[in-house]
Formats: C-alpha cells, structure tokens, sequence
C-alpha cells in the first residue's frame, strides 16, 4: 500500500472532526491538535482489531524478514551512538525501564518521543528528558533531579538503551502505547492519573495518555 493510500483513512478522519466543529473553532485550531485529534479517532479503529493480529505483527519472528526491533540479540549488536538525542532518550529508557523487558524499555521511549510532538512540551528529545531538571524532586522523569548519579553503570542495558533509541528516532511506528504520554509504577497514584485515559501496562508500569487541551482567544 502506497504512502498517500495509508494516509487517507487519516485525511478523512480529519475532515469529519474538523467539519463537525463550529466554524471559529475549527479556523482556530492548531494544525498539531487537529492531526491529534484525527490521530485519536483512528486509534480509537484500531481498537476492533484482534489481539492476536497485533501479536503476529509486532512479535519479531525466526524468518529474515520478520520484524526485528523487538530482538533483544539483535539490539545488542547494532553499533552504539554517540548522537545527543540518542544519548538523551538512552538515558531516559535506562533508568526509567532497564528493569523491564523489550516491550517496557520501548514504550517509554514512545512516551517521550509522543510529548516532543505536542506543543505544550520542549521540542526536542533532550528538552523532554530534561524538563525542570533543575528543581529538585520537581521535574517530569525523576531520575533527572533526584540527585543521584546518572551514570549508566550496567553494559549490556546501557547497549540496549541506546540501540533502542536509535530504533525509535529512526522513525519506528509508536504501537505499544496508544499515544501515551504519561507512565508511572504500579506502585504510586499521581493526581493525575485519575483524569488521563489508561492506554497500556508493560511490567510494572502504567501508561496514560493525557487529555488534548485546546487554546482560547
């Protein structure tokens, strides 16, 4: 299927939502939350698509030419990269979710990669990461503020960070979360949990995907 065929369902979705909003609204809405909105309208499709059809496409195979970034071996031997971004999302994934498996380690690296897209969060991989890092026990990841070393001191889990991240900023599809931009252990229950939509659970943590907020003139 060509590009511009995949992208059609996308571009219909759009135009419903948009012909469906009062006529201010939709000439004020931003270009980003209309593609979010049209986003969410086909995730909420996907929805009907059977478990075992998402498990025969995102579970890497034995053949050559099955999906391979899920390969734990595979991941270890891609080369490593020195990259800022990558070192960045590296660094998030490792002492976020080294302790969880594949599936763990790449749905925080979507969680970070989905708020660089929304406008109400830095740009960029390193600006995500590092928001507020400078106030103590204040900032979005913890491990960047809570005083700790953020020396990745385990080999093969720094490796597996940074071939994942490589995979994720390479352009790989965001499929595990459902658009999450909000995880947490099972262990806590932020505030904001209570109000943002549960997308996902890998190991012990929870993925949420917070509400679209919309701008006022």
């Amino acid at each position: 299927m060509g590009l511009m065929e995949r992208l059609a369902p996308m571009g219909a979705a759009l135009a419903l939502i948009v012909s469906l909003l009062p006529a201010p609204a939709a000439a004020d809405l931003p270009l980003e939350q209309s593609l979010a909105m049209a986003l969410s309208a086909e995730r909420e499709a996907m929805r009907g698509v059977s478990s075992a059809l998402v498990s025969r496409a995102t579970t890497p195979l034995a053949e050559p030419s099955a999906i391979r970034r899920y390969d734990v071996d595979y991941l270890l031997t891609m080369p490593q990269s020195n990259d800022p971004a990558v070192h960045c999302l590296q660094e998030a994934i490792y002492h976020e979710a080294r302790g969880e498996d594949v599936y763990g380690q790449f749905a925080v690296a979507e969680v970070i990669l989905n708020r660089v897209d929304l406008p109400n969060y830095p740009d960029s991989v390193c600006g995500v990461v590092h928001q507020n890092a400078g106030r103590r026990n204040a900032c979005q990841f913890s491990y960047a503020c809570n005083g700790r070393s953020r020396a990745m001191t385990e080999p093969r889990a720094r490796r597996l960070a940074n071939a994942i991240a490589q995979v994720m900023l390479s352009g790989a599809p965001r499929e595990l979360t459902d658009g999450a931009t909000h995880f947490h252990t099972s262990g806590v229950r932020p505030r904001w949990a209570a109000s943002f939509r549960r997308t996902a659970r890998y190991g012990s943590h929870l993925f949420y995907r917070e509400p679209l907020r919309f701008s006022s003139n």
